[in-house]
């Protein structure tokens, strides 16, 4: 069974860090870009993180670059993503999906695998 499984989500006040994993099974990732998206309520999800997970190369949003850190373990066909110095503004569920392309897209309409989400809640 093809699957991407999230965790490593919950509650952490301002300026916390979580570190989130985003475990495939049923496939490797070698030839995907892995994607980190969040969607906070009311909102249209957005690109996080992406990582070319055959050589590690990563993208990040704008805003996102400095805080948050997208990773790869090879052998354990897993990506994660550390979250630092957490703001309110970052509560959002978190999902992880694949794209099986040569070329990068931040667009979520063409990534083809996703997870079922973890919560992040970032709150005093």
């Amino acid at each position: 069974q093809v699957q991407l499984v999230e965790s490593g989500g919950g509650l952490v006040q301002p300026g916390g860090s979580l570190r989130l994993s985003c475990a495939a099974s049923g496939f490797t990732l070698n030839y995907d870009y892995v994607g980190w998206f969040r969607q906070a309520p009311g909102k249209e999800r957005e690109g996080v993180s992406v990582i070319l997970f055959r050589d590690g190369t990563t993208y990040y949003a704008g805003s996102m670059k400095g805080r948050f850190t997208i990773s790869r373990d090879n052998a354990k066909n897993t990506v994660y993503l550390q979250m630092n110095d957490l703001k309110p503004k970052d509560t959002a569920v978190y999902y992880c999906a694949r794209r099986r392309s040569a070329y990068i897209s931040w667009n979520v309409r063409n990534y083809d695998t996703w997870g079922q989400g973890t919560q992040v809640t970032v709150s005093s």
